[in-house]
């Protein structure tokens, strides 16, 4: 079978179901992380014939390993070192699925795209691999930032509505496992990656949503209008409604332009007052104009900003457009309104997203250290009136101007680590010289300690004292999880030093 055999071509797009015809497929499934592990298990299932190959050891970790030895009594070929990544097997190939975080331009995906074989993500894989009767409508989530949140809301919505709800895709359970499950679910919550959406074509959700956008992985994507059109296919095919933001043009742009099934409604949100076919607040109330008969004259009260506090002192603006986006989706889905409040109140958002650490001599100590990138950040920022700013690491080229120019007023300090804290420096130098800066040049176990020491010495009563970094973490942490983590223990050493 050649490279562009029309065969190879019409038997792939035969294969919408699991119960199509997937026996004797010869796939080649790049990467064996998580979703690579979970597409060789449900092709192996399927008697397909798969190939897994690995630029590292089998014993690159515990869990790689296991991986590795189960696939291995599955019949799986498995190769693993550069030399099988770098370039397409001679063997013949029909398919390759590939992991999430492998870019267009990786030699073994290039060379599959020269020789026109299919390129399919894990994702892609799991639409297809959807029973034929019964199967879970997915309400899709993508955006720049507060995904993981909006997911995570939309399945306390779901469950509260008595639904047998999933979150799945890019936050918690892979996409493909949730679709396998042996016990059907009643709806997916899927949250979907700009590199899982360039890999995907087929989906069709009930129900879908683009929280925001803004610049990043534009080096995976190689343009912003690359990433910015990838974000966009969360709206192809959908059923029901794309929900967009008001707040953010680009969002409907991208509704615009997608191609849905007919008879699909646009739907807004807005963290101002909702025009029909809107989501939006009124007072503090969150109000839904869009899913109710009278929508002209009439609005549900769905929940209230109260409702969003989960123990913390305060709900952030984009807390609250996250928890109008899940509404949106779960209206879609047929939610009840009650079922939206109580949903939401039962959320709990997870660590190192806006969560208050200690509050010492009236100065509050806040870690967001999920805030990655300069648009997470200024989420953030525009939650407090005065802030110390604890900000730096890995900027991945990201420009921190507008940022700084937007936050200038709300800053009484600013302390800044990590490897790029020099390009923040110098945008704050531009554009709020009258702030004071303290640099933590030191990267040791130790740094943190330093960080909160002179970010307190900054604060005054009632300031806020915010680690939302605008950066990656890996030149000093683990992860954001394990920066987090150095903040808040360096934030309750202090407490209890002085108590």
């Amino acid at each position: 079978m050649t490279s562009n055999d029309p065969s190879r071509a019409s038997r792939l797009s035969g294969l919408t179901s699991r119960e199509s015809d997937w026996a004797g497929l010869r796939v080649l499934v790049a990467g064996l992380g998580v979703s690579g592990f979970a597409a060789a298990d449900a092709l192996l299932e399927r008697d397909a014939h798969v190939i897994v190959v690995d630029g590292s050891s089998p014993d690159a970790s515990p869990a790689m390993a296991e991986r590795a030895r189960i696939l291995e009594i599955l019949d799986a070929e498995l190769r693993f070192g550069p030399e099988h990544v770098s370039r397409m097997p001679s063997d013949p190939v029909d398919l390759v699925v590939t992991s999430p975080g492998w870019a267009p331009t990786q030699p073994l995906l290039a060379a599959a795209a020269q020789a026109g074989v299919a390129i399919w993500g894990e994702v892609e894989l799991a639409w297809r691999m959807r029973p034929t009767e019964g199967a879970a409508p997915w309400l899709t989530v993508t955006g720049t930032n507060g995904k993981t949140t909006t997911v995570q809301m939309l399945t306390s919505i779901l469950r509260a509505a008595g639904e047998r709800a999933i979150s799945a895709g890019n936050v918690g359970t892979p996409i493909l496992e949730a679709v396998m499950d042996p016990q059907p679910f009643d709806a997916i919550a899927v949250e979907l990656s700009s590199f899982q959406l360039h890999w995907s074509d087929s989906i069709r959700p009930q129900a879908s949503v683009c929280l925001n956008v803004a610049p990043d992985h534009v080096d995976w994507h190689g343009s912003y209008d690359a990433y910015l059109a990838a974000k966009g296919k969360v709206y192809e095919g959908t059923e029901i409604a794309c929900i967009y933001n008001v707040d953010d043009p680009q969002t409907e742009r991208l509704v615009e332009e997608a191609d849905v099934q007919e008879g699909c409604r646009a739907v807004g949100f807005t963290l101002g007052t909702p025009a029909p076919s809107m989501l939006g607040v009124v007072g503090d109330v969150l109000a839904d104009r869009a899913f109710v008969e009278q929508r002209r004259h009439a609005a549900a009260e769905l929940a209230s900003i109260e409702d969003l506090r989960a123990d913390a002192p305060d709900v952030a603006p984009h807390l609250v457009a996250n928890a109008l986006a899940a509404a949106a989706l779960a209206r879609a889905h047929g939610v009840e309104p009650g079922a939206v409040r109580a949903g939401l109140k039962a959320f709990r958002p997870e660590a190192h997203r806006i969560a208050h650490v200690a509050t010492i001599d009236e100065v509050r100590y806040v870690d967001d250290s999920k805030a990655t990138n300069p648009h997470a950040a200024a989420a953030s920022l525009t939650a407090y009136e005065h802030v110390v700013w604890v900000a730096g690491g890995l900027l991945k080229g990201a420009d921190v101007d507008d940022l700084v120019r937007s936050a200038a007023g709300r800053l009484r300090g600013v302390v800044l680590l990590g490897r790029d804290r020099a390009t923040i420096a110098q945008a704050l130098a531009r554009h709020a010289p009258d702030v004071p800066v303290v640099e933590v040049a030191e990267t040791d176990t130790g740094a943190m300690d330093r960080v909160v020491t002179e970010a307190t010495s900054l604060a005054q009563p009632g300031d806020v004292v915010l680690l939302a970094p605008a950066a990656a973490s890996m030149d000093m942490f683990d992860n954001y999880g394990a920066r987090g983590d150095a903040f808040a223990e360096a934030v309750l050493r202090r407490s209890a030093s002085e108590e």
